[in-house]
Formats: C-alpha cells, sequence, structure tokens
C-alpha cells in the first residue's frame, strides 16, 4: 500500500493523517532525515513555523527536505507548511527563520493577525471543484494564517480572499500598498500549485471536507508513484464520503 510522509515535528500532523485514513490511505509520521527515503510524497502541516523550523534544524531535515523538493516528489504545506515551501517569506521574528523553498512566491507571515484574529471563511475554488466535485467553494480555517503576497509566472492560483482595504500590507520596490484610499479592495492569494508543489495558507485538515487531500493524492498518482493504490484510495473515498459519519478527531463539520 502507497502511503503518504507527514512531516512530525509540531502542528497538525495528527490531523492530516486521520484525513488521509477516512481517504483509506496511510500517513507515516515523519521526523528524521533518512525517514524521507522512504517515502514518495510529503505533506507539511500547519503549525508555528519559528518553533517548527527550529527543530527541523535540530533534526538537520532542511538539506533533506530541500533535496526532496528538488527532486520533484510531491509536496504539500499547509499554513507553517506554506512558509517553509516559499521561496522568500516576510514578516517574520527578527533573525527570520531558515526556509525549504520550492514555490516561487513571497508569503507573508500571520498576515491576517495573531491568534484572537483567526477566522473562517467560504473560499471559492473552481479548480477544485472542476477535479474533485462537490461545491464551488471550501470552507477554509485560518489560524494565524500567512498569505502569498506575490507569484512566479508558473505558479497556478487556486484560490484567493478578499481583504479590507484598509489592512497593513506588505511594501516592496515591487510592491506597494498603504491606506484606505490607494485600493478599493484586494484579493490576497490563499492556495496555490507549481508542477507537484501546492501550498494553503488555511487548514483543510481541519474540516470534513477531503476534497484537497484527494487533490493532492491525485497528484502524487500523476508522478507515478504508487499509482494504482492511489486511484483506489481515491475512489474508495469518492463513493463513501458521503456515507462517512464517525471521525477519529474533532473537526470543523
Amino acid at each position: 500500500m502507497a502511503v503518504v510522509g507527514v512531516l512530525a515535528l509540531q502542528g497538525s500532523f495528527n490531523e492530516h493523517i486521520a484525513a488521509l485514513r477516512r481517504l483509506g490511505m496511510k500517513g507515516v509520521e515523519i521526523r528524521k532525515p533518512e525517514q524521507l527515503q522512504s517515502i514518495s510524497s510529503l505533506i507539511i502541516p500547519g503549525g508555528e513555523s519559528t518553533t517548527m523550523a527550529k527543530l527541523a534544524e535540530f533534526h538537520n531535515l532542511f538539506p533533506a527536505l530541500r533535496e526532496f523538493v528538488q527532486m520533484g516528489k510531491p509536496v504539500w504545506g499547509t499554513c507553517a507548511g506554506l512558509i517553509f515551501l516559499a521561496n522568500k517569506a516576510v514578516g517574520q521574528k527578527e533573525g527570520g527563520q531558515e526556509l525549504v523553498g520550492g514555490l516561487n512566491c513571497t508569503v507573508h507571515r500571520n498576515y491576517f493577525g495573531s491568534q484572537i484574529q483567526s477566522f473562517e471563511a467560504e473560499l471559492l475554488v473552481p479548480e477544485l471543484a472542476s477535479q474533485e466535485g462537490g461545491p464551488e467553494t471550501f470552507r477554509g480555517v485560518f489560524i494565524r494564517a500567512p498569505a502569498v503576497l506575490e507569484v512566479g509566472p508558473e505558479v497556478e492560483v487556486l484560490a484567493d480572499y478578499p481583504i479590507p482595504s484598509n489592512k497593513v500590507l506588505y511594501s516592496s520596490s515591487a510592491v506597494e500598498i498603504q491606506e484606505e484610499s490607494a485600493v478599493p479592495e484586494k484579493k490576497v492569494i490563499v492556495a496555490i500549485k507549481q508542477g507537484n508543489l501546492l501550498g494553503t495558507a488555511f487548514h483543510p485538515e481541519l474540516t470534513a471536507d477531503t476534497r484537497w487531500h484527494s487533490y493532492f493524492l491525485k497528484m502524487v498518482r500523476d508522478v507515478g508513484e504508487g499509482t494504482s493504490n492511489t486511484t483506489v484510495a481515491v475512489s474508495e473515498a469518492a463513493s463513501s464520503s458521503d456515507r462517512q459519519t464517525k471521525y477519529d478527531l474533532p473537526i470543523f463539520r
């Protein structure tokens, strides 16, 4: 049976493993560089990105993670995981944090504010709905969430979110947005895909909707690793999702 690795340093790795289990796919916890050799795909979960980076550095994971990404293996980062996969991050704590890179984008850490400013919102997800069926929207759970400010031409935007025009925004030589009067409304990017890399600023693993996990499993299938097993897992999930009523972790329904 094909398996998906889930980086298990800190954060919502158990919730990702539970979501994979609901799709008939086994998720394995990854904490050491040598464990990456036994998997062909990886999920980097949400959590506290600075803490995760320090733990990854302690375990000497960054070189192995970068090699994993550079080999073209499917990797999905949610929230803090998205920050890990970005080529550039702003809004970091003093001294910054080490990144894995791979996604040609600039991410703003904690873009939406502190823990008490966490929120849920319906996101338009036409690509997800086209590939996985279901409604045209997805319930995004944003917890101290980042946002994508800029993307390269090879990056596909899968979802964005409108923000108040008086939000304090990122500024650089290329982008500068300041006052409410400058821009009536802005949409900030919250989900992207580049090749075999997927990034979401929100937490699909905290909902009962497994379409993002199914979408990622199809990315795994498309690179040719565990094709038959992944196909079976996804098709079984599609036929059983409506009758699924029992969950082994608390999630949003």
